[in-house]
Parts: structure tokens; sequence; C-alpha cells
């Protein structure tokens, strides 16, 4: 469902009040293509509304497992079409890549209140998300050359991030108001206009020429290196586990929300926007809230406790589901769902500084390309669990399995993310010759050559240390077992290459 865009600076000295600055919208070209994502999101919140309600007419009490179905197909599409569209943005014209995509979910979604059966449901769902897994990259690739200075995209990436929070929480009460004048087909119209409006946004704009690829192999070896990254780095292993409880409730919410609202709670189409912008609007809040809250404390710190409280939550949405409907559960659930929009988008939105401090920045496309991938494919196992669990067993033990799934990924989290988590490490290279570059201020050691700098994994580091703790220093020594014996008080985390 989103999109993690956001980078932040890597300083740790970071203020809340740096996270979004209107100054880049100055720029002609970033101003129309941000409008351009704003309203083809407004556009994505009509469809998913209207997908839900469509869903319902076609499937009854099935609708989850549809829902499930169809949104694991779009989750397929993300992490297997938006690849092959990212080796391809290069060689295609990025305008009129961008405009054909947007020119074919305008249609996808016109024909979409057309179909009669379940299969062709599939069928289209699968050309409109493959459209936008090609738009999406495309966009992403545009950006960085639009805004080359480093503070003016990180804070266009941190307000994508406030214009995803923002369609979460707008698109239902637009729906909402839509439905209380026309019948839910019309939100597909709308969803047309929305695509229609980018395409316009993006003709209007020069955009430059893609950057030369530098890196042997191209994309194969670029998506290659991103997985070693995420696969070697502690924390960003744990940020998986975390992108996990977060696809496990958010696929409670997406999934079932139609169903728990209508059949559960004998609600109207209404109240169904109602639920999913409760969602949203505790997401927004978090959003807001977080930069202040991140200027104090660590990510870890914000990140842990939020994701721990995600099971406890759907739990919680187990109880009500079970239990017979009344006024006090109706708002009950709104809460919760209010409330998980909150964890999630805590344990969301920093996610993007996890990552700037965890890559080199000749790594950042591949890192994020990878992290794109990879959060999406934990949502393709949890929407269609989410959606076959309802109809085979039921809401209660849908939220309670989920919730389970939810805590276990949680746990992992902690495990694998150290709670002294430093980003500048003294280390060791035996393998580089002198007067090599990245040697500049290193000094000659027994070990190699010694030097501290903010480790992550690349062509020069290979491998993450492996510390383990010294009895006379109380610190961390990632070096042989005969070369910790050599140790003296100042010793910090260090690694053998």
């Amino acid at each position: 469902m989103y999109l993690q865009l956001a980078v932040c600076p890597r300083r740790s000295g970071w203020d809340g009040a740096d996270v979004v600055m209107p100054s880049v919208l100055r720029n002609r070209t970033y101003r129309h293509l941000f409008t351009a994502q704003v309203v083809s999101l407004a556009g994505t919140g009509l469809a998913t509304v209207a997908l839900s309600l469509l869903a319902y007419e076609l499937a009854g009490a099935d609708a989850s497992a549809v829902l499930g179905t169809a949104l694991a197909i779009k989750m397929v599409a993300y992490v297997g079409i938006a690849p092959v569209v990212g080796a391809m943005a290069g060689r295609v014209p990025r305008r009129a890549l961008m405009v054909a995509m947007d020119l074919t979910r305008a249609v996808v979604a016109l024909a979409l209140p057309l179909v009669t059966q379940v299969w062709q449901i599939y069928v289209l769902v699968f050309l409109l998300q493959a459209a936008s897994a090609a738009f999406t990259p495309t966009f992403q690739a545009t950006i960085p050359q639009v805004l080359p200075d480093e503070r003016d995209y990180t804070r266009a990436l941190s307000m994508s991030r406030i214009a995803y929070d923002t369609e979460s929480l707008l698109s239902p009460a637009l729906a909402a108001a839509v439905l209380a004048l026309v019948s839910y087909p019309w939100l597909f119209t709308g969803t047309a206009a929305g695509f229609l409006a980018s395409a316009v946004l993006v003709v209007s704009v020069v955009l430059p020429r893609p950057a030369p690829v530098e890196r042997a192999g191209g994309a194969y070896a670029a998506a290659v290196d991103g997985a070693r990254l995420w696969w070697g780095t502690p924390r960003l292993r744990a940020l998986l586990s975390l992108d996990l409880a977060v696809a496990a409730a958010g696929a409670v919410v997406f999934v079932n929300t139609v169903v728990v609202v209508r059949d559960h709670f004998h609600r109207s189409a209404e109240d169904v926007s109602l639920a999913l912008g409760a969602y949203g609007a505790g997401s927004m809040a978090a959003a807001l809230l977080l930069p202040r809250l991140l200027g104090r404390v660590s990510d870890r710190a914000v990140m842990l406790p939020a994701a721990y409280g995600l099971p406890a939550l759907l739990v919680g949405a187990a109880v009500l589901t079970g239990s017979a409907p009344g006024a006090w559960s109706w708002w009950a659930l709104l809460a919760a769902w209010a409330l998980i929009g909150v964890a999630c988008s805590a344990v969301l939105t920093p996610a993007g500084r996890v990552i700037r401090r965890s890559t080199s920045d000749a790594d950042l496309p591949s890192a994020f390309a990878a992290h794109f991938s990879l959060s999406h494919a934990c949502w393709l196992v949890t929407y269609p669990l989410a959606g076959w669990l309802a109809a085979e067993h039921g809401l209660p033990v849908t939220a309670a399995a989920l919730g389970g799934l939810s805590l276990t990924a949680a746990v992992a989290a902690a495990a694998l993310w150290p709670s002294h988590d430093p980003v500048p490490l003294v280390h060791f290279h035996a393998d580089l010759p002198p007067g090599h570059p990245h040697l500049a201020d290193a000094h000659p050691a027994a070990e190699g050559w010694r030097h501290r700098h903010d480790y992550v994994i690349d062509h020069h580091h290979r491998t993450w240390p492996k510390p383990v703790s010294t009895r006379r220093t109380g610190t961390r020594d990632a070096r042989p077992r005969h070369r910790r014996r050599q140790t003296d008080a100042k010793s910090m985390n260090r690694v053998s290459h």
C-alpha cells in the first residue's frame, strides 16, 4: 500500500523542522511532477474503496478472498515488473513512458465497472498495477535529476511520504462524499480523471535525460548489490522483519475492512470509507508528530515499540469481531484501526533514515530498489493470507493469526537489531594496497590499515563485524581471537577484511 520514499539526512542532529520545506516547489518541473503524483494518488484511493465494493457485489461474504487475491496480484506486479521496467527506463523517453502508463491506468479504471465475473477483476487489476509498477520507479528515477541538490532531494522524498499519508486520510473521505451522491461505479470515473490529470501535468514539463549507468552489469548488478547490502547489514534485516509486522497488520485493515463493516456490523458502504479513513487519520497524525520525536530518540526506540503494539491491537480486533456488534464495539473498531495506523506509520516513517544510515550514496538507488521489492514481497504473503483465512475461518481467527505473525516479526526485528548500533566503526583493511584512495585517512597497524568512518556494506566492506564483548573495556571487538588478546582500553568496534 505504501511506498517508502522518505530519506532523511544521515546526521543524528537532524531536526524535525527539516522534514518538509516548500522551497522545492519553486522548481516548476518538480512542482508539476509532485502535483501529478498527488492527483494520481487521489485516484488510486478512490479505486481502493470502489474495488472493495465491487468485490462485495460480485462475491458477497467471500469478498475478502477476492480482495486478498487481487491485492496479491498487485504485489506480484510490483515485485516482478518494477525491476524489468527499471532496466528499460533508460532506453525509453521517460515522459512518454509515464504518460503512456497514466493513460493505460485511466482506461483500465473505466473498464472496471463493466466487469461481471471475478476473474475479470483479476485481469484488470494486473494491468492496472503493472502500469503503476512502470510509472513509480520511472518517477523515482527522475526526481534526483530534477533536484540534484541532496537537501532538496531529501525534502522532495519527505513530501512524497506525506502525500501518501494524506491520500490514505482524504481519499476515503472523498469516496464517502461521492457515495452520498452517486453509486460506487462513479468512483472509477474519478480514478480515471486523476490519472488523466497526472498525464497532462507530466506532458507540461521537460524532463532531464537519464544519467548514464556506470555500474558494471547494469540493473541486474544493482539488484544483486542491493540484496547483498540488505542481507549483510543487521539493522536492514531487522527493517525487513518490521516490514513484515506492518504488512500483517495492514492486510487485516485493507483486506477485511469491507467484510467487517458490511457483514459483521451491518453498516453502509459509506462506513467502509469511514473505517479506512480512521486508519489513515492515525497514520497521518503519527507522521506529523514523529519528526520531533525522532530528533530526541533513536529510530530503534520508536520503531520496535510500535511493532510490538501491532499484535496487541490485532488481538483486540479479534475480540471485537468475535463478539456481538454494538455501538460501543463500532467505535472501538474505529479506535483500533486508528491506532494500527499510528503504529504502522511509526514503523514506516523512520525506515528511510535507517536505509540512508546504512548505505553509501552510490548504493542508495539499489538499496531503495531492494527495499521496494522486499517490502512488497511481505505484502504479497499477507494479503492473500488475510483474505483466505477470513473466507475459510472467519474474522476473529484471521486477526489472531496475523497478530501472531506480527509478533513473531517484531521479536525477530528486536533480535536482529543490536541495541548498541553505532554507525562510525574503527576497522582494518588487510587487502588494500598502500596509496589506495579509500585509505586516505588510514594509519598502518599490525592488522593492516586502521581507520574509522561510517560503516556500510560496499565493495570495500563485504561483511559486517560479529562483535564480542571484551572484559577490559566493555566495548566490542570484531578481530580474530588471537588479535583480541592485543586489545587496549581504547579499542572500539573492529572488523578484519
